[in-house]
């Protein structure tokens, strides 16, 4: 009895990195600019792209937001060194 390989399962749920999730969109708007596409085929591209942008667009906002912190942080850090100064 062999099934898929350990791990498999686990990697199938990961959701892509930004980089191949940004590719894979650009897969996609080639295929649907040939214009070979079947409506069933554009319909199905439409909706894995509009996903994968959803999640492009959260990955670059949670990075915005740690920048955010991060200068927060250095911010705050500064101030009080100067005020104990």
């Amino acid at each position: 009895m062999s099934g898929p390989p350990e791990g498999a399962a686990s990697a199938a749920a990961q959701p892509p990195t930004y980089e191949a999730a940004a590719a894979r969109v650009e897969e996609i708007i080639r295929r649907l600019d040939s214009g070979e596409a079947s409506l069933d085929e554009t319909l199905a591209l439409v909706s894995e792209g509009k996903t994968l942008i959803e999640l492009c667009a959260t990955q670059l906002a949670a990075v915005g937001d740690a920048l955010e912190e991060l200068r927060l942080d250095e911010l705050v850090a500064r101030l009080e060194s100067e005020a104990g100064a």
